[in-house]
């Protein structure tokens, strides 16, 4: 048996073969092998099921791959760390996604990148094609447009939706918050909380620790905090300036660092190190841009308690394949139309729970290849949209 090389560095010919011909493929359910299994997949069988749903629509969601099958949508805007590359340098990322879906959840998608930054085409795009999905995963679309976006999705669609780079990078820092809160002896909800970026994943993630109680959250765009006195703020911003700051701090981030329990960096600007040693005792910082993150982890760790990356090569991977995966398996297991913060708030849960056997301060979250995370997430998040109806 031969063991892959997990531990040089990667080459460009490496990962250029390595994408030759595209990572997916259909697969069928059941073998064509005679004249009988291709009546029955093709026609003259085919068309009696074709009958069977113009009258009885329902069975579009059990009897084809529709009801399962996840749309990974994006426009090529804001694609990993390397910004507006356009949707067929995107591909190759939505591919990915695909992958991991099935891989972790079991679930079938499809990518699809749109040649538009238009919101209205993008949603008439979408709605004319929601026969053929059951769920939307959008990804890579740049904010604040991507906030528009979702929300109108999520208004014309009758199925889920979610934008992976709010919603699952918040799902996992919240559940890597509740570990860290346990190694350091916290509560979650006494945490004083910095978020370095106001973008998509800065703003989700201020959204859903609020959400979780906890109460003193500042927020940091490019030019300092979110404060009552700035005419700049977007829609966006403004909403969330509402609900945070509650210091009323003014400044950039060594203002807001002070004394602070938490950094949380998702804008790539570099972090000093001595803005993370002005943080309170037991500090816990997760600094999350890829591949470069804020501060080195290394440097963060002489003053913090607990660190986390966005990177694989180092303790504490914040991944949103922790989430997404099982989100979606579990809204799709229990017909949600809808995925809620109530769904978010549990999918965190529940991952924080799978992390607790093992817990330390260099394992706040589980390792993305652990078999316990997605069917936990997809249970809770089930649990969740059955204990909304009830």
């Amino acid at each position: 048996m031969t063991t892959l090389d997990t531990t040089s560095p990667l080459t460009d010919s490496e990962i250029l073969e390595g994408h030759r011909g595209g990572k997916l493929a259909v697969n069928l359910t059941r073998p064509l092998v005679d004249a009988r299994t291709l009546s029955i997949a093709y026609t003259p069988g085919v068309a009696r099921m074709s009958r069977a749903i113009a009258d009885d629509p329902a069975l579009a969601g059990t009897h084809t791959w529709a009801g399962r099958l996840v749309a990974v949508v994006s426009d090529g805007t804001a694609v990993l760390g390397l910004g507006d590359v356009g949707p067929r340098a995107a591909l190759p990322v939505m591919e990915g996604k695909a992958a991991l879906f099935k891989e972790f959840a079991g679930l079938d998608s499809i990518p699809l990148v749109l040649d538009t930054t238009d919101v209205d085409e993008l949603v008439e795009t979408l709605v004319r094609l929601r026969p053929s999905f059951g769920a939307v995963n959008l990804e890579d679309v740049a904010a604040p447009r991507c906030f528009e976006l979702e929300d109108r999705l999520v208004e014309a669609l009758d199925c889920p939706v979610m934008h992976d780079d709010q919603h699952g990078t918040a799902i996992v820092v919240l559940a890597a918050l509740r570990g860290a809160a346990t190694v350091v002896d916290r509560a979650v909800e006494s945490l004083r909380v910095v978020i370095s970026g106001a973008g998509a994943a800065g703003v989700a993630c201020a959204r859903i620790l609020l959400a979780a109680g906890v109460a003193d959250v500042t927020v940091l765009d490019s030019r300092g905090v979110l404060h009552v006195g700035r005419d700049d703020l977007n829609p966006v911003k403004r909403t969330l300036l509402g609900r945070t700051n509650p210091r009323g701090l003014t400044g950039g981030l060594a203002e807001a660092l002070a004394g602070a329990d938490v950094l949380v960096g998702v804008s790539s600007s570099p972090v000093p190190e001595e803005l993370v040693a002005s943080m309170a005792p037991g500090a816990v910082v997760f600094a999350l841009s890829n591949p470069d993150p804020e501060i080195h982890p290394d440097i963060a760790a002489r003053h913090a308690s607990v660190v986390a990356t966005g990177r694989s090569d180092f303790p504490n991977q914040i991944n949103n394949v922790l989430a997404f995966p099982g989100v979606f398996r579990g809204a799709l297991d229990a017909g949600a139309r809808r995925i809620t913060e109530r769904m978010k708030l549990a999918a965190a849960e529940a991952i924080a729970r799978v992390a607790l056997p093992g817990l330390r301060a260099d394992r706040v979250v589980p390792s993305v290849f652990d078999p316990a995370v997605a069917p936990a997430v997809a249970e809770a998040v089930a649990e969740a949209v059955a204990g909304a109806a009830r």
